[in-house]
């Protein structure tokens, strides 16, 4: 049952990945426990590797900025001690990212490492992605060409790309058009979409948002973009006034496309 009928003046469907395209409880009860159980064994075997040391650097960087805050992890830099030196750094990574996750932050440098870590695990066939039906699936038609739809997430670049390619069939792929993460700036700010918006080269009026997170959907909302918040199972619960504030769908099935010109 179509229940919402997208604007014409869209031609850009920004997709969310958790909680959209994916269901959460593949995000909180697969992806982010492998992170904590593999980070450290994942150190030992990349840790000479140019990207693992970018990676490492960076959390290093941020660690610095977090000094300030409770129970904050500090990772020592390379003192020259071999082995031990080696060991004592990769533990205080792990600690690092660890306490990052229990706070269920959202720094640059912790998804990067995690995208690097998953991109691994899908290409070695330790992870296969859970996935809603995409448009272009007989879930829903095949999009007028003149929609495009990029994904905006907290996930690295690297891991959306992965996570698409190896379980979305060939033409959905390529219906994937743009990949945006937390470098271009937090899903909670509007100066974020702007972004998006200047990349793509569209206005921010031609852009249709769908999440989960009404607090995405303000601030892409405050940035003149069109929104829908999605409703799955395992997603955060509405409020009342969120219910009747925001447009909702449950299945892509239930958007109507502008027709082609």
């Amino acid at each position: 049952m179509v229940v919402l009928s997208v604007p014409a003046e869209v031609t850009v469907i920004l997709l969310d990945i958790e909680g959209t395209t994916t269901p959460i409880a593949f995000v909180k009860d697969i992806l982010f426990p492998y992170i904590e159980d593999h980070v450290k064994e994942y150190l030992q075997t990349h840790w000479e590797e140019e990207e693992c040391q970018q990676d490492v650097s960076l959390l290093r960087k941020q660690a610095e900025e977090d000094a300030h805050l409770d129970g904050a992890v500090p990772i020592p830099a390379a003192s020259g001690d071999g082995e031990d030196d080696r060991e004592r750094m990769i533990q205080a990574v792990v600690d690092n990212v660890c306490w990052q996750m229990s706070l269920d932050r959202k720094t640059t440098a912790l998804k990067q490492l995690q995208g690097h870590m998953w991109r691994a695990a899908f290409k070695a066939g330790l992870m296969k992605a859970e996935y809603v039906a995409p448009p272009g699936t007989p879930a829903l038609p095949q999009p007028p060409e003149q929609i495009r739809f990029p994904l905006y997430s907290l996930s690295s670049v690297h891991c959306m790309i992965l996570h698409f390619l190896h379980h979305f069939p060939f033409f959905c792929v390529q219906l994937f058009d743009g990949h945006f993460d937390t470098k271009i700036g937090h899903k909670v700010e509007s100066e974020s979409y702007r972004k998006i918006a200047s990349s793509i080269g569209c206005s921010t009026s031609n852009i249709l948002f769908l999440t989960d997170v009404t607090v995405e959907a303000s601030a892409a909302e405050a940035a003149d973009v069109h929104v829908a918040v999605v409703v799955r199972p395992g997603n955060a619960g509405l409020t009342d006034d969120e219910k009747t504030y925001y447009r909702l769908i449950t299945s892509f099935g239930e958007l109507c496309l502008p027709a082609s010109p």
